[in-house]
């Protein structure tokens, strides 16, 4: 079992050392015009944190080479379909339209409903297959094809060795179980939540990998959206309001502290039910805050060239070097971070829950 699980790992190794030598050149695809005009390293790095319509692989020659995806808009009653190719470069179809800073700047990037004349009407409910969307569901493939593979070759394999994807799945549960689920949940109840605890686990760990990789399909900034993390933390808060017993609430209303912290002013009390949701919210913006800090330093170093590449080329090699060992570097830490980050996300959730379930001393 050692001697899989250590080959397993190599392999892992190989796959972060691959990344981190890649995520420079990626930068370098997507920006290769850019040396001809003004480089905006502001606009790069929001760009690759953003959201989008489409998928872009690179800028060729002044031409954005990008896989259109569907947009799905509810306006004024009416469902409209089509592929955002339709709306690329500034274009109207069937009445919608990105917004421009001219509309609004809460509307800039938006699809948006205009008239005849082109005029802003109103903002439709947008339901589109975005980047970050499209991210998520090759994720959550990936997660299903390889869990069900493990469990056929576990099934095949019975009392064999664990060989393969099969030990792969098998490490992390058992590192799930052992070091996050028993020690906070308890032997007699960690099963139930074994489930929930390794898919976050393996979506979070899964998305912080795959965005490190700013031109391959599954690069997009999943954990770096707000929105995505906040359900993450929001699916926690309800598996633990649903987990917890009696003796929580109870340590909720009436906790064990003396009486002139309860009376007259219930102030203990009226902490405790704010701690509900601070919870869920530390989770969501711990989870947001590393990983967008992150790319965003790591985008820092590659803007780098680009900016002193419209000096001349020579300083641009010469930071260059530079620029990408520190990328190179920063990558390494950041898919260390990514592994962290799941940790402790899946380790506060299943601490959050064992705290519901028992009763307050």
């Amino acid at each position: 079992m050692l001697v899989s699980n250590v080959g397993i790992m190599k392999k892992i190794l190989y796959i972060i050392l691959f990344i981190c030598l890649c995520v420079p050149f990626g930068a370098r695809c997507e920006n290769a015009d850019k040396g001809k005009e003004d480089f905006n390293a502001g606009e790069m790095i929001m760009k690759h944190l953003g959201d989008e319509h489409s998928w872009e692989i690179c800028n060729f020659q002044g031409h954005e080479i990008a896989i259109p995806l569907p947009v799905i808009l509810w306006n004024e009653g009416h469902l409209t379909c089509f592929m955002s190719n339709k709306l690329h470069e500034g274009k109207t179809y069937k009445n919608f339209r990105f917004g421009t800073t001219e509309d609004s700047k809460t509307l800039e990037g938006k699809i948006i409903y205009v008239d005849e004349n082109n005029a802003f009407v109103s903002k439709p409910l947008d339901f589109s297959i975005t980047k970050n969307v499209f991210s998520i569901f090759i994720v959550c493939t990936i997660i299903c094809c390889v869990v069900i593979t493990a469990s056929q070759r576990a099934k095949k394999r019975e009392g064999k060795e664990p060989k393969g994807v099969q030990t792969l799945i098998e490490m992390f549960v058992e590192f799930i179980k052992d070091d996050i689920a028993i020690p906070n949940i308890g032997k007699e109840a960690y099963g139930k939540y074994m489930t929930y605890l390794l898919s976050v686990f393996l979506f979070i760990f899964l998305c912080n990998i795959m965005g490190l990789i700013p031109f391959f399909p599954g690069g997009a900034n999943v954990s770096g959206n707000i929105a995505v993390t906040l359900t993450l933390a929001l699916f926690t808060f309800f598996v633990v309001m649903f987990s917890s017993s009696k003796g929580y609430w109870k340590g909720i209303v009436n906790p064990n502290v003396p009486m002139w912290l309860k009376l007259p002013v219930p102030l203990m009390p009226v902490l405790e039910f704010i701690e509900i949701f601070t919870k869920p919210f530390s989770l969501c913006i711990r989870l947001f805050a590393n990983i967008t800090a992150g790319h965003v330093i790591m985008l820092s170093f590659v803007g780098i060239i680009f900016i002193f590449g419209t000096i001349n080329n020579i300083t641009a090699y010469g930071v260059g070097v530079a620029s990408v060992l520190f990328s190179v570097f920063m990558t390494m830490i950041e898919a260390l971070v990514a592994f962290i980050q799941a940790y402790v996300f899946t380790l506060l959730s299943a601490i959050y829950i064992g705290m519901a379930r028992s009763s307050h001393e």
